[in-house]
């Protein structure tokens, strides 16, 4: 504890006084793209302090201090920051309102090909002032946010059997079955990536669901604190909150959002140097809670005092899940060389509505336009191990650790069941997965859905690591399914029309592949 607190403290003094040993080790490890530094918690400045208030007794009871205001900055002044797990030059540049040119300029030891920056390095940035910064107090690491590495040894059932809460008891039929409350945690959390230990901690403080032996059914119906009717349920109030809270933390992680609009119609500012999790936390529970439990929700006696009291505090030992320097391995397009498909949509959902924008689409070339059955092959586009399939579903584990919470994963959506690569196949890159179809989530078009996620955590299509394939980079367009892809020079462009414009072949190394069987032939 000594150590996290001594850490904490030097990660949070101006890059001057830092020790040049730390800083210079810490920048060569980001030069030489290898090991993640050691994660820091929350620089100092947003840590609120305790201070020990007499009781009647006279026993010393600890209570918080306000946290810090940030000052009117002049504009363009060098403010000290020090690199969080996944911030990246375009999200940095947002959230200090400046721009990516002047982040460089300012830390010419930053390589032109950077993209996720390396968490622990210090930095200035040149802040340019806006009104109204909200609250430094960091709620919960981003390591803890998305169903990632410090998910890999935690037991939702156990775990939820072990408290006494209404939740062990609680059943409710999902995605073709009867599950358990944890069950229905693990679902969510596996679809959506996002911790189960979150979605827990949500649904203690938000309904007592670990704590209370008997659940009120008002607050059990609506047990994420969304009382629509359409959301009924613990299971669709997962859906609901997993859904906000990602669409929070990847616009955030990605500079996509800056500011939110309070019930009340007020402007709030994240602070910019909150972590995504947290900012997610907040839009959440500014939908949940009225202006005054808001700052009670996000501050130290909140949702954050909560999740320790459940499994302690997630910022001592708190491993970054996303390493500086972050590259994408070669990966082919999702179809095999010579035959023509066509790019039907550009970056938008991977699982859910809103953001992150991490998938694309493409379809077969085919004369009938709709649902139609197919008989041509979506392939792997890397080599790797299947280790989940559900409708329409195939996720790919490129690290072979078996676990979709670790490493490159590749998540394949609308691939036909019949035919569909089963949970253990070793597949090489090129070979077949599944025949693409309408099957799982929505569609009205005969497509596969690709996305990309690192440990966990989705990454944009088009962001500072863009969803290469074969050379060709995406483009985000104006809304969601709209975009290009770019290949020296040449351009694609997405359209569910399946026009000339849109269409493309693969180039890579020609696999062999099943033979593929007649439409008016039975299989078997």
């Amino acid at each position: 504890m000594a150590f996290v607190a001594a850490l904490r403290i030097i990660l949070g003094m101006p890059f001057r006084d830092v020790s040049r040993l730390v800083a210079v080790g810490v920048l060569a490890a980001f030069l030489a793209a290898c090991s993640t530094p050691p994660a820091p918690a929350p620089p100092a400045e947003q840590q609120p302090t305790a201070s020990a208030t007499p009781t009647e007794e006279g026993t010393p009871v600890p209570t918080s201090t306000p946290l810090p205001t940030r000052p009117a900055y002049q504009p363009g002044e060098l403010v000290d920051y020090v690199a969080q797990n996944g911030d990246t030059l375009i999200a940095l540049a947002a959230r200090f309102n400046t721009s990516i040119e002047e982040i460089r300029s300012a830390n010419p030891i930053i390589p032109d090909n950077a993209t996720t920056l390396p968490a622990g390095m210090p930095m200035q940035i040149p802040i340019y002032y806006r009104a109204y910064w909200g609250t430094s107090f960091p709620i919960v690491p981003d390591s803890q946010f998305v169903n990632g590495p410090a998910a890999v040894e935690f037991d939702t059932q156990a775990f939820v059997d072990a408290q006494p809460g209404w939740l062990r008891y609680y059943r409710e039929y999902a995605s073709g079955s009867i599950r358990s409350g944890a069950g229905l945690v693990d679902l969510v959390a596996t679809n959506f990536s996002v911790s189960p230990r979150l979605l827990l901690a949500l649904l203690e403080y938000q309904s007592g669901a670990l704590s209370e032996p008997v659940a009120d059914p008002e607050r059990a119906t609506f047990a994420m604190g969304h009382p629509v009717t359409r959301h009924r349920g613990v299971y669709l109030q997962l859906v609901w909150a997993a859904n906000l809270l990602n669409d929070g933390y990847y616009q955030w992680r990605n500079g996509k959002l800056i500011e939110f609009e309070r019930p009340d119609g007020q402007i709030y500012r994240p602070d910019p140097w909150q972590n995504a999790a947290s900012v997610a936390l907040q839009i959440f529970f500014n939908q949940t809670k009225t202006l005054d439990d808001f700052h009670t929700a996000i501050g130290p006696e909140g949702l954050a005092q909560t999740f320790v009291a459940l499994f302690g505090d997630p910022w001592e030992n708190n491993e970054p899940h996303m390493p500086g320097s972050l590259t994408q391995p070669e990966l082919r397009l999702p179809f095999p060389p010579g035959q023509l498909w066509s790019f039907t949509g550009g970056p938008h959902t991977a699982w859910g509505q809103g953001q992150p924008y991490a998938a694309l689409d493409f379809a077969p070339g085919s004369e009938q336009r709709g649902c139609t059955p197919s008989r041509l092959w979506t392939t792997a586009m890397a080599a790797g191990v299947v280790v989940r399939t559900d409708i329409g579903i195939v996720v790919l584990d490129l690290d072979g650790d078996n676990d979709e919470r670790t490493g490159w994963v590749l998540f394949y959506l609308h691939l036909e069941d019949s035919g569909k690569a089963a949970v253990g196949s070793v597949v090489g890159a090129g070979q077949p997965l599944g025949h693409p179809s309408c099957e799982g989530g929505s569609s009205t078009g005969t497509h596969v859905h690709i996305a990309r996620k690192y440990n966990g955590e989705w990454l944009d299509a088009a962001g500072a690591l863009p969803f290469v394939m074969e050379g060709w980079t995406p483009v985000e367009g104006r809304a969601a399914y709209e975009g290009t892809l770019t290949r020296q020079g040449h351009i694609i462009r997405a359209c569910t029309c399946s026009d000339a414009a849109s269409s493309l072949y693969s180039q890579a190394p020609a696999v062999a592949l099943p033979t593929p069987v007649p439409e008016d032939t039975p299989e078997g």
